[in-house]
């Protein structure tokens, strides 16, 4: 296995986690978005008011989302799998 095969299959692996962490992280953020502008606007500071809309929309997103995220992570795990006597023989 050559440095450019570890470093493509460290490429890959980073795209993954982002491609599968992406959407959740992202709703997470939008939602925290809004509710700083509504406690902006409102001028109300309590700190539940962060934390539970945020972990509802992310276990929802998570819920909505599960298919799709297994499925691209057992595609990704079979092709790594199948290039593995390909990567050890040197390519």
């Amino acid at each position: 296995m050559s440095p450019n095969d570890v470093a493509v299959l460290i490429q890959n692996s980073v795209k993954m986690t982002l491609l599968i962490s992406g959407p959740i992280l992202g709703v997470g953020m939008a939602v925290g978005l809004v509710i700083a502008l509504f406690q902006a606007i409102t001028q109300i500071q309590e700190m539940t008011l962060t934390f539970v809309p945020k972990i509802f929309a992310v276990f929802i997103t998570i819920l909505l989302l599960a298919s799709w995220m297994i499925i691209v992570m057992v595609d990704y795990t079979h092709n790594l799998i199948i290039s593995i006597p390909e990567l050890v023989r040197g390519g």
